[in-house]
């Protein structure tokens, strides 16, 4: 019987562990997993642009981004994460033409809204970027990126219909 009741509090013991030890294992840092997965992407008149691939890493506090675009020879990754201390979400994307990107937002229903800071463009205007991923009804993902240029038209830089590889 003590040996029952000692094996019982045991694993009660270390069940309560691992979920304490989960310092990312809350809603908020889940709040981007509707875009985890193996993914083609398709532009809007259904031509493939690229695959990509969303994973948690580093204790389920970081979602990687792995893109491949169309032709194979564009690459990126991406590190998206809650920011405890500013209640934001961020993503630092970095690809192999040398480019960045650094975005903060929020997750609005059901979408997920992350904008650049705003910054100088060649032509002195004022530039910002703003990428929003909305999780539709299918189980698909759009992602949407808008830039900004003060005193122009908004740009649509990529507009890409996630579907996700079985």
């Amino acid at each position: 019987m003590k040996l029952a009741f000692y094996l019982l509090f045991l694993i009660t013991s270390i069940s309560f562990s691992q979920d304490n030890n989960c310092s990312c294992c809350t809603e908020k840092h889940s709040q981007f997993d509707f875009w985890l997965g193996d993914w083609q992407v398709t532009n809007p008149s259904g031509k493939i642009v690229g695959s990509n691939s969303i994973k948690k890493v580093q204790g389920n506090c970081v979602l990687q981004e792995n893109w491949v675009g169309g032709d194979g020879t564009f690459t990126g990754t991406s590190y998206n994460f809650f920011n405890q201390k500013t209640g934001k979400w961020e993503q630092i994307w970095l690809d192999n033409g040398g480019g960045s990107l650094h975005l903060k937002g929020e997750r609005i229903a059901n979408q997920m809204i992350l904008k650049s800071d705003s910054f100088k463009n060649i032509d002195g205007k004022n530039i910002y970027h703003q990428i929003t991923w909305t999780h539709n009804a299918n189980g698909t993902v759009r992602q949407l990126w808008e830039t900004f240029v003060e005193g122009e038209k908004t740009k649509i830089s990529f507009d890409g219909l996630y579907a996700k590889i079985d």
